[in-house]
C-alpha cells in the first residue's frame, strides 16, 4: 500500500457527507455537527435525498448532483448502499472516503462477496484512499477537521493517536480533555480493509506536526509494510503501542516446543521491540505514556535519582524501580558534598534523596539544582507529600522554577487528594509530567527506558560472526525437497541433524539402527556410555512417550532398552510407526546448559526465532524470547538477553560461562537458514548444550513444507539481498565488489567519508562536514532494503583489508514513485568508470522494482555528475530559487 492521496483523507478542501440527517440520535447528525463546529472552512455538502437542509446547510439528494468534487466523503449510510455511495464518489472524481457504517464485512451481496469485499475492489480500481468502515473517523485540528461521530472535539497538540477500537477513540479522548492534551492526528482505523496501520504511519512519520504516535492496535495484515514504516518512522519520532488481545483463547500450540512458546502476542512483541517502537500495556500505561511523550525530554541513560520529602514514598519507588529492572542512579561524592551545603544534617545522604518533610520550596528547587546537572542522573522523580507546614503549590511552583535549567528528564508526583490538586495542575500547565503515586511515576520512567533501549538497538553497529560463514545452501535444500518428495512433513531426527551441519551448526554424531539388535551393536562401535532414542516421525517428544534413554554401559543394556522403548510406544502411541533407533555418543559437558533454538511460522509476521532455556521441561520453565529474522550478532546478543538463563550462561559460583559468541553465531546461522530455505516451517533445537567450549545440537526436529509463490515476502524484514552482490573490474584492472551495503560496514564508512576531498564532501552534502555521527552513520549502514537500497564499492586497500570505494544510494518514497539518488566516489577513482557503472546498478534495480522516476540534485558547478546524468538520458531542471542546484530527472517506467 501506499500513502497516495492521503493529503485529500486528512486535509481536504472540501467534504460530503452521505448520509446526512436532522435526526438527533443518527451518526449522521452528529458528524455535520463536528464538522461544522470543528472550524473546518471548506465547503460541508450534505447528501440527504429527503431534507433540502442539513442542520442549515444546504442539501443534495445524491453524489450526481454535487456543485463540485468534494476531496472527502464522508458515508454514514446503510450497508448495502455504501458500494453503491463508494462508487459514484469515485466516479466524480473524489480520492477519499470515511466509512463510518458497521457490519458491512458480514453482507453479503449477490454472488457470495462480502459489502467490505465490493468496497475494497471499488477503491482499488478507483485509485481511492477508504478509512474504515466501522470506525469513529477522523479529526485533525490544525485543519479544523472533525469528521467523526465523536463524542467530543480535541484541542491541538503533537501527538497523532491511531486507533482500532471505538471504545479506546472515546476513553482518550475523555482523558485528554481532563489533562489538557492535545493531538495532531485523531485517527479510528475500523475494520481497515484499505487504510493500515502501516500506510497512517508513513503518513504520520513524516507530517512534521506530529512529534508523537500512540497506537492502539488488535491485528495488522502487511506485515512487511507495517514493519518497513515503523521502523522508517521510529527513527524520528517515538512510537507507542498498546496491543490487545494478548492471550488469544483456543489458540492451538504447534506440534513443538517452540510453537508452545512463541505465541503470537509474543510475536507481536518482538516486532515492536524490533522496530524501535515502545509497547505498554493497558488504559494506565497508556494514558501514562501520553503523559509522559508529551512532557519528559528523551533520556541520556537509565540512572534514576529521586528527591522525596517522605521516606516512605522514597522507599515505594526504589522498591517499583527495582521490581520493574531499573537502576537507581549512584551519587558520586562530589554530589553529595553539593547536596550537604543546601541540605538539614539529617537528610539520608544518599539516593533516594530524603530532604525531610518539612522541606520548602527553596530546599526543592537547590537539591533538583544539583541534582539535574550531575552526570550521574539521568532522570529525576521529584515527590511530595502534603504537611501542615509546607504549601505543596508553593513548592510545585519552586520546583517548576528550578526545572527550566535542567539537563535532566522531570518527573513528579504530589501523592494525595485535593490538597495537591492545585499543585498538579501547575505541573500540567508548566508542560511537566506528574503522577498519582510514586509507581505510576517509575513505570512511566521505566517505559522510557525500555523505548531508549530499542531506540539504541536500532542504531548498534553488528559486528561479524567470529566463524567464516558459508553454509552448504544446495545441501540442505536437497534434504528438505528429499523429505517432501517421499510425502513426508517432518524429518527424522538424523536428516534435521543433517540440515543442522550443512548451516556449520555442530551436531552429536547420530547412528541410525532399524533394531534393537544392531542399536546394540552400534552402541559397541560408537563408545559408551550412549543414547539410545525412538526414531519416528509421529512423535515429536520422545521424552513424553518413553523414547529416550541416557548413559546405557553397553550393548545388552542398549539392546534391552531398546525392546522396552519399543513396547512401550507401540502401548502408548499406538497410532505412531517406529522406524527404528537413533543411537549417538553421551555428550561429556558436565558444565553445560540446556538450551532450546526454534523457528516457528507465525500467520501474521512469518518465521520468527525463538530462544529460551531448554529440555523437557521447556513449557514449564516458559523461559523464552522471540526475534524476528534477518538476525546478526548483535540482535542474537539481544535476544539471549531478555531470558533468564542469560545469567547462567554469564557464569556463576563455579559454573564458567559458555561461549556466548558461538551461541550467537547459532542463532545468526539459523536465522540464515530461514532466510535461503523457505521450505523449512517449523524446526526444534532441544536441547542445543553450551558451555566454554562452545555449542552442541543434541536433538532437533524438523517440518517442511512446498514452497509457496508468495515466499518472496514472506519475511517480515526483508533481509540482505545478496543475489545483488556483482564483480566490476575498473579501467586500471582493479577487481572491486559491487554489493549493497550492511550494518557491519560502519567502521569503514567513517574510514570512507574521511579519505574523501573537501570537494567530495560538498558535492556529496552540499556543505562542509569533518565527520558524521554514530547515529547518523548508523541511518546510512542499517537500511530498509524493502524501501532504501545502498550499492557499496569494496576492494582490497594495500594492508589487505576491505575497503570502500565509492557509495550510491537511494530512498523510495512510499508509493515508489521516486527515488532519490545520492553517490560519490573517491577523487583519486575518478575516470575508472567506476560511478557510471553504480549508477547504471542503481538505475537497474529501481527500474525492476517498479519506480516510476529516478531523481537527485546536484550542484550547478559539479560539471562530472551534471555530464554523467546527461549522458545517462537524465532531463535537467532549475530548481526555483535555488540556482545552485540543479535537479536531475529520469523517467523509468511509464
Amino acid at each position: 500500500m501506499t500513502t497516495r492521496n492521503l493529503d485529500k483523507l486528512f486535509a481536504p478542501k472540501s467534504v460530503a457527507v452521505i448520509g446526512a440527517s436532522n435526526r438527533p440520535a443518527k451518526v449522521g447528525n452528529v458528524v455535520m455537527r463536528n464538522l461544522l463546529q470543528g472550524g473546518f472552512d471548506g465547503p460541508i455538502i450534505p447528501i440527504n435525498p429527503r431534507h433540502g437542509a442539513v442542520r442549515g446547510v444546504l442539501a443534495y439528494p445524491d453524489i450526481e448532483s454535487l456543485p463540485l468534487t468534494p476531496d472527502l466523503g464522508v458515508i454514514c449510510a446503510p450497508p448495502k448502499i455504501v458500494p453503491e455511495a463508494l462508487e459514484e464518489l469515485g466516479k466524480i472524481g473524489t480520492r477519499a472516503a470515511i466509512c463510518l457504517t458497521p457490519g458491512v464485512s458480514d453482507i453479503a451481496l449477490d454472488g457470495g462477496r462480502s459489502v467490505g469485499e465490493r468496497m475494497l475492489d471499488i477503491v482499488r480500481e478507483r485509485g481511492m484512499r477508504l478509512l474504515g468502515p466501522n470506525c469513529v473517523g477522523a479529526i485533525v485540528p490544525k485543519v479544523g477537521l472533525n469528521a467523526s461521530f465523536a463524542h467530543s472535539g480535541i484541542d491541538p497538540g503533537k501527538i497523532a493517536f491511531v486507533s482500532q477500537s471505538g471504545a479506546i477513540c472515546a476513553s482518550v479522548l475523555d482523558w485528554a480533555k481532563a489533562q489538557n492534551v492535545g493531538f495532531s492526528y485523531f485517527i479510528s482505523v475500523g475494520d481497515a480493509i484499505d487504510l493500515d496501520f502501516g500506510d497512517i504511519i508513513d503518513f504520520l512519520g513524516s507530517d512534521p506536526h506530529t512529534h508523537a504516535i500512540l497506537l492502539y492496535m488488535e491485528a495488522i495484515r502487511e506485515r512487511r509494510n507495517f514493519m518497513s514504516a515503523a521502523r522508517a518512522a521510529a527513527r524520528n519520532k517515538p512510537i507507542l503501542v498498546v496491543k490487545a488481545g494478548r492471550n488469544e483463547a483456543g489458540a492451538k500450540a504447534a506440534q513443538s516446543h517452540t510453537g508452545a512458546l512463541a505465541g503470537a502476542d509474543a510475536v507481536y512483541d518482538a516486532a515492536i521491540r524490533r522496530a524501535g517502537m515502545l509497547r505498554v500495556y493497558d488504559f494506565k500505561e497508556l494514558f501514562g505514556a501520553v503523559e509522559t511523550l508529551a512532557r519528559v525530554k528523551g533520556l541520556r541513560g537509565d540512572g534514576l535519582a529521586v528527591v522525596t520529602s517522605g521516606g516512605g514514598l522514597g522507599v515505594m519507588a526504589v522498591d517499583a524501580l527495582i521490581e520493574m529492572g531499573g537502576r537507581l542512579a549512584e551519587l558520586s561524592g562530589e554530589t553529595i558534598e553539593k547536596l550537604n551545603g543546601v541540605l538539614p544534617a539529617a537528610w539520608s545522604k544518599g539516593n533516594p534523596v530524603d530532604i525531610r518533610s518539612d522541606a520548602s520550596g527553596q530546599r526543592y528547587a537547590e537539591a533538583v539544582g544539583i541534582l539535574a546537572q550531575t552526570p550521574e542522573v539521568d532522570a529525576l522523580l521529584i515527590m511530595h507529600a502534603p504537611v501542615a507546614l509546607v504549601s505543596p503549590t508553593k513548592v510545585a511552583g519552586a520546583v517548576i522554577d528550578a526545572c527550566g535549567k535542567t539537563r535532566a528528564a522531570i518527573l513528579t508526583s504530589w501523592v494525595g487528594g485535593g490538597a495537591v490538586e492545585p499543585a498538579r495542575t501547575l505541573f500540567h500547565q508548566a508542560g511537566i509530567a506528574t503522577y498519582d503515586t510514586p509507581n505510576e511515576a517509575v513505570r512511566a520512567f521505566m517505559q522510557m527506558v525500555r523505548y531508549r533501549r530499542n531506540q539504541e538497538l536500532l542504531m548498534e553497529t553488528p559486528g561479524f560472526s567470529r566463524q567464516t560463514f558459508a553454509p552448504a545452501v544446495e545441501t540442505a535444500r536437497a534434504l528438505a525437497r528429499g523429505c517432501l518428495a517421499e510425502g513426508q512433513t517432518w524429518m527424522t531426527e538424523p536428516e534435521a541433524k543433517a540440515l543442522l551441519s550443512a548451516y556449520g551448526i555442530p551436531v552429536v554424531e547420530t547412528h541410525i539402527a532399524e533394531t534393537p539388535r544392531e542399536a546394540g551393536r552400534k552402541s559397541a562401535e560408537i563408545g559408551f556410555p550412549v543414547a539410545l532414542k525412538i526414531l519416528s516421525r509421529d512423535i515429536s517428544h520422545k521424552s513424553d512417550v518413553g523414547g529416550v534413554a541416557l548413559n546405557l554401559s553397553d550393548a545388552n543394556t542398549v539392546e534391552r532398552a531398546a525392546e522396552r522403548m519399543w513396547e512401550t510406544i507401540g502401548r502408548v502411541r499406538p497410532d505412531a510407526e517406529p522406524e527404528g533407533f537413533t543411537v549417538q555418543k553421551m555428550a561429556e559437558r558436565p558444565d553445560a546448559h540446556e538450551l532450546i533454538v526454534g523457528i516457528k511460522t507465525d500467520p501474521i509476521f512469518g518465521p520468527v526465532i525463538l530462544f529460551g532455556h531448554g529440555g523437557t521441561a521447556v513449557e514449564a520453565v516458559g523461559d523464552g524470547a522471540v526475534a524476528l529474522p534477518p538476525l546478526n550478532m548483535t540482535l542474537a546478543r539481544e535476544v539471549i538477553g531478555r531470558t533468564r538463563v542469560e545469567k547462567l550462561l554469564l557464569g556463576y559460583r563455579d559454573h564458567p560461562p559458555g561461549d556466548m559468541d558461538a551461541l550467537c553465531s547459532a542463532l545468526v546461522r539459523i536465522s540464515q537458514m530461514i532466510v535461503d530455505l523457505p521450505e523449512v516451517r517449523e524446526l526444534d533445537i532441544n536441547p542445543l548444550s553450551c558451555d566454554g567450549h562452545g555449542v552442541l545440537a543434541l536433538d532437533a526436529r524438523v517440518r517442511v513444507a512446498p514452497p509457496r509463490a508468495d515466499d518472496k515476502s514472506r519475511l517480515a524484514i526483508r533481509p540482505y539481498p545478496k543475489y545483488l552482490e556483482e564483480e566490476f573490474v575498473m579501467k586500471s584492472g582493479r577487481k572491486a565488489l559491487l554489493r549493497p551495503i550492511r550494518p557491519e560496514d560502519e567502521p569503514e564508512h567513517h574510514a570512507f567519508i574521511s579519505k574523501l576531498t573537501p570537494e567530495d564532501i560538498r558535492f556529496r552534502f552540499f556543505g562542509s562536514i569533518r565527520e558524521l555521527p554514530h547515529s547518523e552513520m548508523a541511518r546510512l549502514t542499517q537500511i530498509d532494503y524493502d524501501r532504501e537500497m545502498a550499492f557499496i564499492a569494496t576492494a582490497p586497500g594495500e594492508d589487505g583489508k576491505p575497503e570502500t570505494l565509492g557509495v550510491v544510494r537511494t530512498v523510495t518514497d512510499p508509493n515508489n514513485e521516486e527515488a532519490e539518488y545520492a553517490i560519490v566516489v573517491r577523487s583519486d577513482l575518478k575516470g575508472e568508470g567506476l560511478g557510471r557503472k553504480m549508477m547504471d546498478k542503481m538505475i537497474d534495480y529501481c527500474r525492476a522494482r517498479g519506480t516510476k522516476y529516478y531523481v537527485g540534485q546536484v550542484l550547478r558547478e559539479n560539471r562530472s555528475m551534471l555530464g554523467l546524468a546527461e549522458s545517462l538520458g537524465f532531463a535537467i531542471h532549475r530548481i526555483p530559487d535555488e540556482d545552485d542546484i540543479r535537479e536531475v530527472r529520469l523517467l523509468l517506467n511509464s
